[in-house]
């Protein structure tokens, strides 16, 4: 099931509105970029189409005042997008890796977001009490292949919730439907968009979440990518 794509005009005017924050947010990605490791993407123009805008192509699908958690944050993207623009959001981000968690709260504290950073795996969050089938929203963005993806998100997100994931341009709903499906998702819906300027053909990926996720999952150790639910290994 397609749904309709994104409107880029709002998503540029509700840049512009917050213009020096991007640009705040885009200095600090410079400075730390080199030590850190947080993106390829350097130049001005390519940063703010292909991270920024990018970002806010889910802003729509996240319904007022929702509870966010974000799976494998790394440099902040979509989630300190959608912080500037949405301060009725709440966001919890979850990474692994100790030096983009000192990064992402430099970045809340300096652009004064709404940011709470957890240096953890997904998998382990999935797990935790105050964390499990807790939020809202479950977004993730250039992380791990959607079955695998499926089994990082789906465990966090309430009944009730979503998970919205940002993808490529290649359709990886068929291999995952039955994870979701396991999981407790819903029926895969993805929105196709093409970046403004010729930047590139994206997708986003949304599974509503309509029933409890069973105990064994996320299942740890690895297993999510190794040996994804629902794909037969040869």
């Amino acid at each position: 099931m397609t749904e309709k794509m994104p409107d880029f005009g709002r998503m540029k005017r509700l840049l512009e509105e917050k213009r020096a924050q991007f640009e705040a947010f885009y200095s600090l990605l410079l400075h730390y970029n080199a030590a850190f490791n947080l993106t390829a993407i350097t130049q001005q123009e390519e940063v703010f189409h292909k991270h920024f805008l990018d970002s806010l192509a889910g802003e729509s699908f996240l319904k007022q005042g929702a509870r966010v958690a974000e799976v494998g944050s790394g440099a902040g993207f979509p989630s300190v997008p959608l912080a500037i623009v949405r301060g009725d959001l709440s966001f919890t981000l979850i990474e692994s890796t100790g030096k983009k968690c000192n990064f992402l709260r430099t970045v809340a504290r300096e652009l004064g977001l709404k940011l709470d950073v957890l240096c953890m795996r997904a998998e382990d969050a999935g797990r935790t009490d105050g964390m499990r089938e807790h939020f809202d929203a479950v977004i993730a963005r250039a992380v791990a292949p959607l079955p695998a993806l499926a089994e990082y998100c789906l465990p966090l997100a309430r009944v009730g919730g979503e998970m919205i994931a940002w993808k490529g341009s290649e359709d990886e709903t068929p291999a995952a439907q039955c994870a979701v499906q396991v999981l407790g998702g819903g029926r895969l819906r993805t929105v196709l968009y093409e970046l403004p300027a010729g930047y590139g053909e994206r997708m986003l990926v949304l599974a509503d979440k309509v029933r409890p996720t069973p105990a064994k999952y996320p299942r740890g150790r690895g297993l999510e990518r190794k040996d994804p639910i629902g794909q037969k290994r040869g």
